[in-house]
């Protein structure tokens, strides 16, 4: 049996690879696009959480407009201001100030003071119950309480309250948007530290119809819109809408004559962060499991 067709064979093979071997070798030499070793240093440093609360794609993606000075290493809200000043050391800059953003619930409607329209039974989920007519709250606007945001935070930066709304811990939250996303009365907005002028409210009944669902829903009355500084609150559907471009304007004077509360200044954490007497610590997550029932929740 001859050998000459297998050798051809093999040859021809042997051809065709080595040729196209050779090519790719030449285009990944000539197309090669070179990467600053740096970005993979910054992304270690960086805590790889991957949550775009920066604005960018993710870590590595921070890490390449680090090493090009486009944002500040404070820029990461994830990182403890230690670990900001490694980044910073590393790259030779300065660590930078960031605006921090935190989480705020547009609405102050808990089980004490906005009652239920009916008993929902099934599934513990915000979002479920939305669903279904709305959930049981009278106030069809307002935060039902079955804890979707603080299930779908990350940092454990959100936990029920003994009156079924969520607090979130401004020092843990990282602005990761997931809260945001998670709510299905889009009750949650990102906003700067520095904007402290809130509504809290979203209702857009007016008046008594407001108030008899939730005793501290805005009813309207336009007060904080005449006493906060020209131009900075505009009563839009009943509802004050404050102009954070004049945040510099903004002070507490807006919410003085405010009969329900419902537009507040807030520093530091919107509600009051709850402490554990013995320990004095701040409520972790198995605190948050220990919340009391929502009346009306499923009984198992």
């Amino acid at each position: 049996m001859s050998t000459a067709p297998i050798l051809t064979s093999v040859a021809i093979l042997g051809g065709v690879g080595f040729t196209f071997g050779t090519l790719i070798a030449i285009a990944n030499r000539k197309l090669k696009v070179w990467e600053d070793p740096r970005i993979d240093t910054i992304t270690d440093l960086l805590p790889g959480a991957n949550c775009g609360a920066c604005g960018f794609a993710g870590c590595r993606a921070f890490a390449e407009e680090a090493i090009e000075g486009a944002v500040a290493p404070a820029g990461c809200t994830v990182l403890s201001r230690m670990e900001v000043e490694a980044v910073a050391g590393f790259l030779g800059v300065e660590a930078g100030e960031a605006n921090k953003r935190v989480a705020r619930l547009l609405c102050a409607g808990g089980s004490d003071v906005a009652g239920p329209k009916a008993e929902y039974y099934g599934v513990e989920s915000c979002a479920a119950a939305v669903a279904v007519g709305g959930g049981g709250k009278g106030c069809t606007w307002g935060c039902v309480g079955l804890s979707d945001c603080a299930v779908s935070c990350d940092f454990d930066a959100i936990w029920m309250n003994e009156v079924d709304l969520p607090v979130v811990d401004p020092e843990k939250c990282t602005a990761c948007n997931d809260c945001v996303e998670a709510c299905p009365l889009d009750l949650f907005e990102l906003m700067p530290m520095d904007q402290k002028l809130i509504v809290q409210c979203k209702s857009l009944l007016q008046g008594d119809a407001a108030t008899e669902l939730c005793s501290v829903a805005c009813d309207a009355c336009g007060r904080c819109a005449v006493d906060a500084a020209p131009g900075l609150i505009e009563m839009v559907s009943g509802l004050p809408v404050v102009d954070y471009t004049k945040n510099e304007l903004a002070d507490p004077s807006a919410c003085d004559r405010c009969p329900t509360g419902a537009i507040t200044w807030v520093e530091g954490a919107q509600f009051d962060l709850k402490t554990d007497l013995d320990s004095g610590m701040t409520m972790d997550s198995e605190a948050f499991d220990r919340r009391p029932a929502m009346a009306g929740s499923e009984v198992a």
